[in-house]
């Protein structure tokens, strides 16, 4: 019997494939089976294709001020801190993220000195996950470097916060192909696969069971974490060693 309630949560989902709109993305044909989870959760969704946005280069908030002629990063970045919860989903080149994910994971770090109402760097009391696509090995290694540089600049991460689907070593079909060098295949590619089924849907329940928790405590206290109040003096328990 359902007990929770995660209607007053919201997501957004960044998809950093390197293909431009409308084609196929297989990230994305994973990504749809968290939303399908969140949609019938009542969960509000935003979902960006980046590779889609003149989004510039570089680690600064607005890269138009940095000799960029266009940068659409300051008007996505409002709609990432609009949601609760940021998934990114990227595909595996070469046994790493994708070049979108990395700029992604940059021009999040550009804002991370930004500071919320109570003085806490910007991206406390949100949550981060991923989802990673591809074929041979990579997942683990994609999600080791995403979310480990989500929780650095600021994004609370759960258990079970990756799930992701890769194929057989060497050429083939990819997640949700539903055909292999002109020949129809039983199953679309992966759509079978326990694991993957299971861990997207764990990773997407821990995502909202910790953004609910955060939500209703009204994110972290700021005692011991406000960069405002260290910036005015304030040292909590702290003792520093050199004046000892």
């Amino acid at each position: 019997m359902k007990q929770l309630n995660f209607s007053q949560l919201s997501v957004v989902y960044i998809n950093c494939t390197l293909k431009k709109s409308p084609e196929k993305s297989h990230t994305e044909t994973l990504m749809e089976v968290s939303k399908a989870i969140m949609t019938k959760e009542n969960v509000g969704i935003d979902e960006i294709r980046l590779v889609d946005h003149h989004v510039a280069s570089g680690v600064y908030p607005d890269m138009t001020e940095h000799g960029w002629d266009r940068d659409e990063w300051p008007k996505l970045f409002e709609r990432i801190m609009s949601a609760d919860i940021l998934i990114v989903g990227t595909p595996i080149w070469l046994g790493e993220k994708s070049s979108e994910a990395q700029k992604l994971i940059e021009r999040l770090y550009a804002m991370s000195s930004k500071t919320n109402d109570k003085g806490q760097y910007i991206y406390y009391g949100k949550v981060g996950g991923c989802i990673v696509t591809g074929n041979e090995d990579g997942i683990k290694h994609c999600a080791m470097g995403i979310l480990y540089s989500l929780q650095h600049v600021g994004y609370s991460i759960p258990p079970q916060a990756d799930c992701g689907w890769i194929g057989n070593v060497g050429p083939g079909p990819s997640y949700g192909d539903q055909t292999w060098k002109d020949t129809p295949l039983e199953t679309p590619v992966g759509f079978d696969s326990d694991f993957t089924n299971r861990n997207t849907t764990f990773m997407t329940y821990n995502l909202l069971h910790l953004a609910l928790l955060l939500k209703q405590s009204k994110g972290y206290p700021n005692y011991g974490n406000s960069r405002n109040a260290w910036d005015n003096g304030e040292r909590w328990e702290f003792d520093n060693p050199e004046y000892r």
